[in-house]
């Protein structure tokens, strides 16, 4: 990068509104699914011996009798919580999310997918951002393996307030539900107690004519930047927190696509199978425009530093500032030959 480049960059993030930094979404989980399990004795919780850290040990505190720890065998665990599920039980499962999905596809494949029981999936320390953890529990892969089972959905919230929110619709989500929560502090861009979230349904933070951004996770938040330093360039940008995966708001991908014609999607997963794939599946089908994906690239990341592994891997708004830029010289080229 030239000192000019770097300059520029430095204006760009001299731009910034920042949000405050609010709690981890793993942490809202514990809390909210402890309060739902006062009202419905139905809730069964089980955890890979990480409960301290997945934070369903606060419903294990007070709810002793209908807690299990499997300890460190997750393939069992997803056994176990079929054969409850089948009892009348509603289980919520948790471990990190590169350990509940990849070692226990084969039983989620059968016992919950094919079965079509409400087992209720929670996978912690999703993505890179746990850091120092190392490759071995970062998950890169869990939301395309999650999505491609039959009936599961899958919510990847942005903070702890959309969190708190779904985590009741995922208990009364009459299937399956994948649940992504993320091990660090978070940016909170919903103010407390706002529950305007519905799985299934996008929401639209900001409105713009030139680009959309739709983002899940913590890249909702670097989507919103780049929204920021854009629109003082003079490029408008419409940002979507698309926090259901699957089954995707495909209505409103396609009214954001028409309205803007170009997207830019971004997330903190592998760039095959996930929501940038799932988006364009989406678009190609039922009306295609200009689109780039920020996603990690077909890579495992090393460990780090949260901060440092983001910009390291390009998930930060200035990946997105980049492929905006790219994509709007596509749109531009397009509809000049038209």
């Amino acid at each position: 990068m030239t000192p000019e480049e770097k300059t520029n960059w430095t204006e760009r993030e001299g731009r910034l509104e920042r949000f405050p930094i609010g709690r981890a979404t793993r942490d809202a989980y514990g809390e909210v699914l402890a309060a739902l399990g006062a009202d419905h004795p139905e809730i069964v919780v089980l955890d890979g011996d990480l409960a301290k850290s997945t934070k369903s040990a606060v419903f294990a505190e007070r709810f002793p009798d209908r807690f299990f720890n499997a300890g460190i065998a997750e393939a069992n665990m997803a056994g176990i919580a079929s054969g409850l599920a089948a009892c009348g039980k509603i289980p919520f499962i948790s471990s990190f999310a590169s350990f509940l999905i990849c070692k226990t596809f084969d039983q989620l494949r059968l016992g919950v997918s094919y079965s079509k029981l409400p087992v209720k999936l929670v996978g912690s320390h999703g993505g890179i951002t746990l850091g120092p953890d190392g490759v071995s529990q970062m998950s890169i892969e869990d939301i395309a393996l999650a999505a491609s089972l039959p009936g599961m959905t899958v919510v990847v919230p942005a903070d702890e307030v959309s969190t708190g929110a779904l985590v009741p619709q995922v208990y009364a989500h009459p299937g399956a539900v994948f649940l992504r929560t993320g091990r660090n502090k978070v940016p909170r861009i919903y103010d407390p107690g706002d529950t305007d979230f519905q799985l299934g349904k996008g929401r639209v933070l900001r409105k713009g004519g030139d680009v959309a951004l739709v983002a899940c996770g913590i890249m909702v938040a670097e989507a919103i930047y780049a929204a920021q330093v854009l629109e003082a360039e003079g490029v408008s940008c419409t940002v979507v927190d698309m926090h259901t995966v699957k089954p995707i708001d495909e209505e409103l991908l396609v009214l954001v696509a028409r309205e803007c014609g170009a997207v830019v999607t971004a997330e903190e997963h592998q760039i095959y199978g996930g929501l940038g794939a799932i988006v364009s599946s989406v678009l190609g089908r039922n009306h295609p425009v200009p689109l780039e994906h920020v996603a990690l690239r077909d890579t495992f990341a090393k460990s780090g530093e949260p901060e440092e592994l983001k910009k390291l891997y390009g998930l930060t708004w200035r990946e997105i500032v980049i492929a905006v830029e790219r994509v709007l010289g596509r749109k531009r080229r397009e509809l000049s030959e038209e």
